[in-house]
């Protein structure tokens, strides 16, 4: 552990004052007596926010850095190394004071992301341009927030947790610095007592975020939660716990728990604290605690004020619920109840929701409790389509869930730290998540990205990163780069070794990897990691190119892993003739791309140069089984990224659009991943008036072996899947166009399988509403979501998919409009428009209900010359 036994940390507490406070105030003292247990408050409601894109004030990280790096020291293990806050104070800042006047601010909530609401830059020389998505993402942003202390308060720590600000977050409270962290994808807490008083206390946090930062979508402010903790000064550390397992089977496993006491006191005498922790059953259903299972041996200690006191306990829990990935296996859980208690009172308690499981990494793949687990995963960006940065659960528990129905069962959180909330969707889902922190080091990809840091900063991100996410059984892959510049540079290896080193300091339980695309197997930078992360490396790139079996031979006993792959590319519901009779082909203008309309083919056979399509990647997978399994590149459409057209406002990479509309490769994967589905589908749409008499491919996706096509009632043939010249689709290449209705007719081991229909349809007659799984209750709690989807349909109900009508969203009763999407990526109507033209025939709202309303809530879409559709909502307070 990074953590020295009882370690003294004088530095850190050098200049808590003692504030005494006349009249009625409290004495908001760090010797004073410990009341109660842990209170965790949200700060995320009701913040003054203004963003500059000029500079507004005299502050920058260069300047205010010598007050910063001491937030970092608990996570820097060399003492010595350690910063010490100057002691003088920084210059005071105007936005920061209490008596600043911020009525003329907006008001928001957090999580925010100041960008995803404004207008989008166009054109060849935007502002900002489309590999970051095309929003006025930088700036600089105040938030200033009143928190009210009172009596109930005294004595007590008061510890700020910021669970993401982007970036060079910076903390005043009542006009007095508090520290920072530049990260902007970190989270972190600090400690706002000595700063603190009674009553009204004005909370100020400053957020930067430069140009050039980013190759993909950064979003912009203060974008996940926000807590206050108030705790007794003897507590749980921060992320202060740690529980593995070991020996595990069905019968028994072992239970080591690691728990850090520290106590923020500065009275001279120990403190004697009993130490003691209760295991339960969480019951996913209603998400609480439910029958006791188990307990670890309580544990009598003494910690000095100012210091930390590690605590090392074990236990065996007989006939464990094991946790593991869907479908396979059942992700249960447990949480560990921790009780500090010290003189018949309650310091603390500290809840730890962990997983049962045991991992195996081999040169064959990985093994989650004795059974092999192909790794069918997907790279994921952490935006959350037209919501921009800011987290929301529910919506990305429907990202989760639809990749999910895929067949898909693991995430890369490419290229950086996801949301707290995110690991917990994953653990309560059954999801694996191989856990990602650096997209560079020391050499820049941008002007302004993380390289300008990295020196000062990787140990303590990388330190506070293990340390959140660790307890999380979905997370069983560290990964601590991404096709970093030093992969063949002098340094590369040595920078490799020192980041895995800290990573297995705090966790020598899980392995780690980087995600390489062009180290060989014979560069040093390829050994360090525990397993061999390829991105585009074995399967996808030409001749000269190095294959799994090099790197198999090299690496005979490790695991090797497409940590990317594919990177294929379209646009749902486009269809671009000719259509090439390769299984993989690089797109180019002539070849699957609409330079004109920034279009490309949904065929799903095309892909960027340094990619392939799906089908040649599972051809390479299936050649060489010793592969773990693969991240694709990637499961979402996200903002940023539209390669190849950069004119454009979003990625063209996913499975999924950033509206959430399944392209058609959703089918293949499904086919493929998910092959108990009894599923076909169809492509392309069957509305062609300038191709009657020309040939038209038709395409059929499905997990059944054999398939037969007709059109029009008239046989196109039987074909048997020709999975051993790489073709996981079937194919009728000479279709003729004539108007009507194509059939398909699967089968599977000479069973029927599944059919599908595709019709001609009429002109659109009307608009037709759904929601995401049929769902008519919303929370009105502010922050939960529902999607409604409306789709253009003729007078048979068909969906007209080459429509493009333009909707208009409204709302009547307590909800509102959150945002509209289409999935268009060249659509760059701001995403708060409540008019949206369909694409596709398809477009959909964001709807949320008002805070502490209940009721009908009515959401009718309509659309000139269509009859209008109205979806029906039930306010829940």
């Amino acid at each position: 552990m990074a953590f020295g036994h009882s370690l003294k940390n004088a530095c850190d507490f050098a200049l808590l004052a003692l504030c005494i406070l006349a009249g009625n105030d409290l004495a908001f003292a760090e010797d004073a007596p410990a009341v109660g247990a842990r209170d965790r408050v949200s700060l995320n409601a009701g913040w003054r926010f203004q963003r500059w894109t000029d500079k507004p004030d005299s502050v920058s990280y260069s300047t205010m850095k010598p007050w910063i790096m001491p937030s970092a020291n608990d996570f820097i293990k060399n003492t010595a190394k350690r910063a010490r806050r100057p002691s003088s104070e920084p210059a005071n800042v105007t936005f920061a004071q209490p008596d600043f006047d911020d009525k003329a601010w907006e008001l928001v909530d957090v999580p925010h992301d100041w960008a995803v609401k404004r207008p989008f830059y166009a054109g060849a020389n935007a502002v900002i341009g489309g590999d970051m998505g095309r929003l006025p993402i930088h700036g600089v942003g105040w938030y200033r927030r009143a928190i009210q202390l009172d009596a109930t308060d005294s004595g007590k720590s008061l510890l700020l947790d910021i669970d993401g600000a982007m970036s060079y977050a910076m903390v005043w409270l009542n006009g007095r610095f508090v520290g920072g962290w530049p990260y902007g994808y970190a989270s972190f807490r600090l400690d706002l007592t000595p700063y603190a008083r009674s009553g009204n206390n004005q909370l100020a946090i400053r957020v930067d975020n430069a140009m050039e930062s980013s190759r993909f979508y950064p979003g912009a402010g203060i974008y996940r939660n926000v807590w206050l903790t108030k705790v007794s000064q003897q507590h749980v550390a921060y992320d202060g716990t740690w529980i593995t397992s070991g020996q595990v089977s069905d019968q028994s496993a072992t239970l080591d728990l690691v728990t850090i006491i520290e106590n923020l006191s500065t009275a001279s005498s120990a403190t004697e604290i009993e130490v003691s922790t209760d295991i339960h059953v969480w019951d996913a259903a209603s998400g609480k605690a439910a029958a006791k299972v188990g307990q670890f041996p309580s544990v009598k200690i003494a910690v000095d004020g100012g210091a930390k006191h590690t605590v090392n306990a074990s236990t065996t829990l007989q006939n464990p619920r094991l946790w593991g990935p869907r479908p396979l296996q059942e992700p249960n859980l447990y949480i560990a109840m921790t009780r500090l208690q010290s003189g018949g009172r309650t310091l603390d308690e500290y809840h730890t929701r962990f997983g049962i499981r045991a991992v195996q990494y081999t040169g064959d793949g990985i093994k989650i409790n004795g059974q092999r687990v192909y790794i069918q995963g997907v790279n994921q960006h952490h935006d959350l389509g037209s919501l921009g940065a800011a987290f929301n659960v529910r919506a990305a528990e429907r990202q989760l869930e639809m990749l999910q129905d895929m067949g898909c069962n693991a995430v890369r959180t490419s290229h950086n730290p996801p949301s707290r909330e995110l690991l917990d969707l994953a653990d309560e889902l059954g999801i694996l998540i191989m856990d990602e922190i650096f997209d560079t080091w020391n050499s820049q990809k941008r002007r302004n990205d993380f390289h300008l840091i990295f020196s000062d900063w990787h140990e303590p991100d990388l330190r506070a990163f293990i340390r959140r996410d660790r307890n999380h059984p979905s997370v069983v892959i560290w990964s601590f780069g991404n096709e970093v510049a030093e992969q063949r540079a002098r340094n590369g290896a040595a920078t490799a070794q020192s980041l895995k080193d800290i990573v297995r300091e705090e966790d020598p339980t899980r392995y780690t990897t980087v995600g390489s695309n062009n180290a060989g197997p014979n560069d040093a930078f390829t050994g360090v990691a525990d397993i061999i992360g390829l991105n585009y490396q074995g399967e996808g790139r030409g001749t000269g190119a190095a294959t799994f079996p090099d790197f198999r031979a090299k690496f005979p006993s490790k695991m090797i892993l497409s940590t990317e792959s594919s990177s294929g590319i379209s646009t749902r519901g486009t269809y671009i003739f000719p259509v090439t009779t390769s299984n993989s082909i690089t797109v180019s203008d002539s070849q699957g791309g609409d330079p004109r309309n920034r279009y490309v083919s949904a065929y799903e056979l095309y892909a960027v140069s340094w990619g392939a399509s799906p089908e040649k990647v599972f051809a390479a997978q299936d050649r060489y089984p010793y592969v773990a399994g693969e991240f694709v590149w990637t499961g979402w459409d996200y903002l940023g990224e539209p390669t190849p057209y950069d004119l454009s406002r979003s990625s063209y990479f996913g499975i999924i659009d950033l509206a959430g509309f399944p392209k058609d490769r959703f089918y293949l994967y499904q086919s493929r991943w998910n092959p108990t589905v009894k599923m076909a589908h169809i492509l392309p749409h069957w509305n062609w008036p300038n191709r009657t008499g020309q040939v038209t491919p038709v395409h059929v996706f499905s997990s059944g072996d054999q398939a037969e096509l007709f059109l029009n009632g008239v046989s196109q043939g039987v074909q048997k899947k020709a999975i051993s010249s790489g073709s996981y689709r079937f194919r009728w290449d000479r279709v003729v166009y004539q108007p009507g209705e194509l059939q398909v007719v699967t089968y599977k081991d000479g069973n029927l399988w599944a059919n599908a229909t595709m019709r001609t349809t009429g002109e659109p007659s009307g608009l037709h509403g759904s929601t995401y799984r049929d769902r008519k209750t919303i929370k009105a709690d502010g922050a939960d979501l529902l999607f409604i989807s409306i789709a253009v349909v003729d007078q048979k109900g068909d969906v007209v998919r080459q429509s493009n009508n333009a909707i208009t969203f409204s709302v009547q009763g307590p909800g509102e409009i959150v945002t509209t999407d289409n999935g268009d990526p060249t659509d760059m109507v701001a995403f708060p428009s409540p008019e949206r033209k369909a694409f596709g025939g398809l477009a959909l709202a964001i709807v949320r209900a008002k805070a502490g309303s209940s009721g009908k809530i009515t959401v009718t879409a309509s659309a000139k010359g269509l009859v209008s559709a109205e979806v029906v909502l039930e306010a829940l307070s």
